[in-house]
């Protein structure tokens, strides 16, 4: 039962649907069939499969609503879980920033789902990890890797008319190889819509390569350097940034875009001419629901136009409040970049530091989006266009918008985390300290 097609969603919200007394009503369904295997020290450790359906009722009274859930669908428990959002709701308290529901919209429809994906067994994991393993091995590294795949689908209906359906899939994996004498680390991820897009055993020798080539990392002084960035070490940066592209953060003060009086920063130059950032549901690589959570049609919105802030995002209450136009949270993120391949800038870097990837980030000052964190799995010395030796780690402080405003070039944006993003050259990336970690 774990995905429904649209005609069994649709009954099933319509039958609990025909149970509400409430002034408005709105359920959502969520069900999901996925699997996973982790393997460690070139051994599958563990091995798993999930199947759930879930649903949430939000029932209200006027300005007081109440929630309830439930996975159960017989016509005794639709009734039941009703009857509790109801209950619930008649208790709560009226809320100062109620809006109603929406009423019937019109959706794109968009491709996240596969059949390729959605066929996954538990022979496909095995196989899978066997190759990853079989990359560490042939270069005498020890590999730990995760692999997971899910079909989901989401339905949602209200007593306003509003009905809204998608189907998705997606698998995720990645995978950290290490020297014998643990002083060389590699690392790789991949994830897609399309299962067969990917290959576990050519990912990992991207990991295997980078982890043999890291031995006996050399120390070099902290400071400010030209890095090149891949794509796994800027991601966590920049999706820092747009998820706080919020209005009302920045008209009330509490954002990097917030100005004095109330004011924004959109509509000025903010970062480098260079970029340009949008979401597009129906974009064929990154391809992400035609609907935001509360029903909002999600439609290709620019969010900075050649280094010019053009939207921010809004919740319905905001934007009805302030009289803006609507527009919800993006669903994915994809940066224009250029043509260059990473050997590309590697070959044009007279001096500088390639990042494979940045973990354990942290907020320093959210007014400026300093934050703080370590490189990891993979950090080399460029000189003259060549990759000379591997170097010990960094700690690092920096801004994605200094970052943005520091750009030398950008390559060929890839998929990574659901978004397109370009591995970047970027001058003066800031490196306060050394770190012994791997």
């Amino acid at each position: 039962m774990a995905i429904l097609t649209q005609a069994e969603a649709q009954a099933i919200l319509k039958k609990a649907l025909a149970y509400s007394k409430a002034d408005e009503c709105e359920i959502t369904l969520n069900g999901n069939v996925g699997g996973n295997i982790r393997y460690a020290r070139n051994e599958v450790s563990t091995s798993g499969a999930e199947e759930n359906v879930s649903m949430s009722v939000e029932s209200r009274f006027g300005k007081r609503s109440g929630v309830a859930t439930i996975n159960e669908f017989d016509d005794k428990s639709l009734e039941k879980v009703i009857r509790r959002s109801e209950e619930t709701a008649r208790l709560a308290p009226e809320s100062p920033e109620y809006i109603e529901f929406l009423g019937p919209q019109k959706y794109t429809i968009t491709k996240e789902f596969f059949e390729s994906t959605n066929k996954v067994d538990p022979a496909y994991r095995a196989d899978a990890a066997a190759k990853s393993i079989a990359a560490a091995a042939a270069k005498g590294l020890t590999a730990a890797g995760f692999l997971e795949h899910y079909s989901n689908f989401t339905a949602k209906m209200n007593s306003k008319g509003l009905f809204a359906y998608h189907p998705s899939t997606m698998v995720d994996f990645s995978v950290t190889m290490r020297t014998e004498d643990g002083t060389g680390s590699g690392y790789v991820t991949q994830d897609y819509s399309d299962i067969s897009k990917l290959d576990t055993g050519k990912a990992s020798q991207i990991a295997a390569e980078k982890a043999a080539n890291s031995r006996n990392a050399k120390a070099l002084e902290p400071g400010k350097y030209t890095v090149i960035l891949e794509p796994a070490a800027s991601i966590d940066l920049l999706r820092n940034m747009f998820s706080n592209m919020d209005q009302r953060a920045a008209e009330e003060g509490r954002s990097f875009l917030s100005k004095t009086g109330g004011q924004t920063k959109k509509g000025e130059k903010l970062v480098d001419e260079r970029i340009t950032v949008y979401s597009d549901p129906s974009n064929l690589e990154v391809p992400s629901a035609p609907f935001a959570g509360d029903g909002r049609p999600q439609q290709k919105v620019t969010w900075i136009d050649k280094g010019v802030v053009k939207n921010l995002y809004n919740s319905r209450y905001w934007a009805s409040n302030k009289g803006a136009v609507s527009i919800p949270s993006p669903g994915n993120v994809i940066m224009e970049g250029g043509n260059q391949s990473i050997e590309d800038m590697i070959k044009n870097t007279k001096r500088g530091i390639l990042v494979t990837r940045l973990w354990y980030i942290r907020a320093v000052d959210p007014q400026t989006l300093l934050y703080t964190g370590l490189t990891r799995d993979g950090t080399f010395y460029i000189e003259n266009g060549k990759i000379m030796y591997p170097v010990k780690n960094f700690r690092f402080n920096e801004s994605p918008v200094i970052m943005l405003n520091n750009l030398e070039a950008l390559g060929k944006p890839q998929r990574i985390n659901g978004s397109l993003i370009p591995p970047m050259k970027i001058r003066d990336f800031t490196f306060t300290s050394l770190s012994d970690a791997v």
